[in-house]
């Protein structure tokens, strides 16, 4: 069998951009005519069959993520579920691309977004630092993969939720001896070829796969594995397949810690450095004196964590109240301002009207002249006109001569009339008596 691959078909959709994709070097380089086409398709569990499961997501702290599909349809069950997830959700994505393909769905913070650097092993050791999480992993209805088995493995306290199921696709239509290559990722996609090819081990074509549990789903079909990855020379499929093609001997399978040892396959941990081994503690006592401490230490890396979080909000809180007593102080001494100005230009306008006032004062005389009289008049001379009835009348008829103001005009009227009449009847009454003496007179003259 030729080591030359000229033609390769890809159990994966094909990448938004190509150029940008690991797949470039074979292209340019090595001329290689690459067909994507997915195997299988992923189809979403209904949210009336995953309420079977009495799983609440509300009831976790923490999510796993090991792939694009899980991130969509964890997101699509809240949809269907109506539930929300809390600000405190910590999610743990198995690589960093996946962990930026969750920036579609949520607000991205380093704080509470956790990823491991390659392998899925990377992120167990970044989930032992979280034990006391609740973790929910959302996943295939598939019952067992490498996934599960390094949870199971790693003793951690999870939840597997599946939430979508693989189906094999038709790929009848597909000239497998055509191509020189075929590339698989997954045991679904492993079980589609078997169906659409069950003769695949007569074909004349190459079978790279990727990861144990593909390795594995090949070896439980007898098909043969001619290009393994990942590896440490060669960490994806792409590198793996250009490897081959340049005639490089094929190297141990890079996998996580005591994966995949049931069905044969060799499991190594690439590491560029020596792995330093633990001292062993022949004493209990002192072993568990030891965790003791560990655990005290980091009771109080908690507590002090939390007394800064408490400082630091006490902080925040003061500095709100201060700005507010501030903004507050500022409005007071705003509506003093305004309300002094405002007596000030009262005063002012006050000070403008009176002289204003002062300059017509025909108007004010006028009205105290023409009441004050009145009353003057109309009263006074008729009491000197009692008394005195012939000299009384001429000093107060004598007035209404004189005048040549507008006020005496107003106030000779009333003297005029009441003196005339006090005088008629004043005069009236003494003749009379004088009458009746003088007959009295006569009449005793004659007797």
């Amino acid at each position: 069998m030729s080591t030359k691959i000229k033609k390769l078909l890809i159990s994966q959709p094909a990448p938004a951009d190509l150029e940008k994709s690991p797949y470039r070097n074979l292209v340019h380089k090595h001329n290689v005519d690459i067909t994507f086409y997915k195997f299988f398709e992923v189809v979403g569990i209904p949210a009336t069959d995953f309420r079977k499961t009495r799983i609440h997501i509300s009831d976790y702290t923490a999510v796993i993520f090991n792939s694009k599909n899980s991130i969509e349809h964890f997101f699509r069950m809240l949809k269907e579920l109506r539930e929300t997830v809390g600000e405190n959700m910590k999610y743990f994505c198995s690589t960093e691309a996946i962990a930026l393909y969750l920036q579609n769905f949520i607000q991205y913070r380093k704080r509470k977004v956790f990823f491991g650097n390659q392998y899925f092993s990377d992120l167990l050791e970044v989930m032992g630092k979280h034990r006391d999480e609740k973790f929910l992993f959302p996943c295939s209805d598939e019952r067992q993969t490498e996934y599960t088995k390094a949870l199971d493995k790693a003793k951690f306290k999870y939840t597997k939720a599946p939430m979508y199921t693989s189906k094999p696709r038709d790929l009848k239509h597909l000239d497998i001896d055509s191509f020189d290559a075929i590339a698989l990722f997954s045991p679904i996609g492993v079980r589609s070829l078997v169906k659409n090819f069950p003769d695949i081990k007569e074909h004349n074509v190459l079978i790279a796969a990727f990861g144990t549990s593909t390795h594995a789903a090949l070896k439980e079909n007898g098909i043969k594995l001619n290009i393994a990855a990942p590896t440490q020379s060669s960490p994806s499929m792409a590198m793996a397949i250009e490897n081959y093609i340049l005639g490089k001997a094929q190297e141990s399978v890079v996998t996580t810690k005591g994966d995949a040892g049931k069905h044969g396959v060799r499991n190594t941990i690439a590491s560029s450095t020596p792995k330093r081994n633990k001292p062993v503690i022949a004493n209990k006592e002192i072993y568990k004196q030891r965790m003791e401490e560990k655990k005290a230490q980091a009771a109080a890396r908690r507590a002090a964590r939390a007394a800064e979080k408490a400082a630091k909000e006490a902080a925040a809180r003061a500095a709100e109240k201060a700005a507010k007593e501030a903004a507050e102080r500022a409005q007071r001494e705003a509506d003093e301002k305004a309300a002094r100005e405002a007596a000030a230009k009262a005063k002012k306008t006050a000070k403008t009207k009176a002289p204003a006032k002062a300059k017509s004062p025909a108007k004010a005389p006028a009205k105290v002249a023409a009441k004050a009289p009145a009353k003057v008049a109309a009263k006074a001379p008729v009491k000197i006109a009692a008394k005195s009835p012939a000299k009384a009348p001429a000093k107060v008829s004598a007035k209404p001569a004189k005048p040549a103001k507008p006020v005496a005009k107003a106030a000779a009227k009333p003297v005029a009339k009441a003196p005339a009449k006090a005088a008629a009847k004043s005069n009236a009454k003494p003749t009379a008596k004088n009458t009746a003496a003088k007959s009295k007179a006569t009449a005793t003259k004659k007797k």
